[in-house]
């Protein structure tokens, strides 16, 4: 039986991973603890940029109640890279690389 890894502890294991890669690295201080949890919140907006695309699509429907109407691209997208682009910048900062963890949806009914 597999066991199923969910987004908590999956968010977990990176951010002890980075935390680990700093110590071994013979980093300390708050600072690049709070680099760390600047990184781990831009792990979450991410997350929730990709439900998002994935939830409405790369474009989305768009009305302007003066009976104009149309599709226009996901601003999602565009956030999307700016997030991850300067996630890479936090951990280029502190020297370190991202883990490499299997996100499982608990709700999809694998095991």
């Amino acid at each position: 039986m597999i066991k199923k890894t969910t987004k908590k502890q999956i968010r977990e294991g990176i951010k002890k991973d980075l935390v680990d890669q700093l110590e071994r690295k013979g980093v300390y201080g708050r600072h690049y603890l709070d680099l760390i949890n600047d990184y781990m919140s831009l792990w979450d907006i991410k997350n929730n940029l990709i439900e998002d695309i994935e939830k409405r699509g790369v474009s989305v429907h768009w009305c302007n109640g003066g009976g104009q109407e149309g599709y226009k691209k996901n601003d999602s997208i565009a956030e999307l890279n700016k997030t991850s682009a300067q996630m890479l910048k936090i951990l280029n900062e502190l020297g370190l690389k991202a883990s490499d963890f299997e996100v499982v949806d608990p709700d999809d009914g694998e095991m």
